[in-house]
């Protein structure tokens, strides 16, 4: 027998427990539940597929479905965009080849850090592939951490959120922020499975921080396209900064982030405050 898709299981399994049952529009049948969210025969009834097929899913069995079932279980355990192809991507379909052994190693065009340094003001900097830090601006490095002092097999943003010294103390909401950084690193991995740097990353991660052990076994997944970040930052003081993430035409696998603020703000002064502070530097290449 083959070995059994341990990841789909694991995915399946908290999905259906985070789902509330009243929520999903099912009757009650006045049964007691006896652990949180659905059962299976409910999302085999929510999905239209039966419930012994929905089980054997669920077991990691080696089957794949077509794209309409795969739809409809993620309409019925509710997951969003990102939760939808990583589902997908799990169960085969689409169909994405063989499993890289390895992900190349990323550069950046000139261009692109040229377009970096050109954001006078603004934090900015780019995300590979597993949340490697390509590049960052003398604003992101004042705002966050000196990227360019780190050793670069260690310049990382979710090794630097979970290991790194100043995250706790830096971000006033770090829960939040880590948690998405783990979620963002799980569809990650999970796209590319035979990312052997991923997985040791992970490995990593895993033995060092207890909070990143169980928020990854969690096993939700988020692709972050926005938001803000809470800081308590040592010279600026207390800020909120918005972000945008950006996909680099011609390098899918590169995000730019670009941090403001809202105008007028006291957080906008705390930001003029830290540039005036800061002295404008390269930005960070890889060595």
């Amino acid at each position: 027998m083959s070995e059994p898709n341990r990841e789909l299981a694991d995915f399946l399994r908290r999905a259906r427990a985070q789902i509330d049952p009243a929520r999903a529009g099912l009757p009650a049948d006045g049964r007691i539940r006896r652990v949180p969210g659905l059962r299976r025969e409910e999302v085999a009834l929510l999905a239209g597929v039966s419930t012994d097929y929905y089980t054997r899913l669920e077991q990691g069995r080696r089957i794949t479905p077509t794209t309409g079932v795969v739809d409809a279980i993620a309409r019925a355990l509710d997951l969003d965009a990102a939760g939808r192809v990583h589902l997908g991507r799990l169960v085969g379909r689409p169909a994405t080849g063989p499993a890289r052994r390895s992900v190349p190693v990323q550069r950046l065009r000139p261009g692109v850090h040229q377009l970096l340094d050109s954001l006078a003001g603004l934090p900015a900097l780019v995300l590979g592939h597993r949340s490697d830090v390509l590049a960052s601006n003398w604003m992101a490095n004042a705002l966050f951490a000196d990227f360019a002092a780190m050793p670069a097999t260690q310049r990382n943003y979710a090794r630097w959120m979970f290991l790194g010294e100043e995250p706790r103390t830096l971000f006033a909401d770090w829960e939040s922020q880590a948690r998405a950084a783990v979620e963002s690193l799980r569809l990650e991995v999970g796209n590319n499975p035979g990312d052997r740097a991923g997985h040791a990353l992970v490995e990593e991660l895993s033995s060092e921080s207890a909070e990143f052990r169980h928020w990854w076994r969690e096993h939700r997944v988020l692709q972050r396209t926005h938001g803000a970040k809470r800081l308590r930052h040592p010279v600026a003081g207390e800020l909120t900064v918005e972000y945008e993430t950006l996909t680099l035409p011609g390098d899918p696998d590169q995000t730019l982030y670009v941090y403001t603020t809202e105008p007028g703000s006291p957080s906008r002064e705390a930001m003029s405050l830290l540039a005036s502070w800061s002295m404008p530097g390269r930005t960070t290449r890889p060595r």
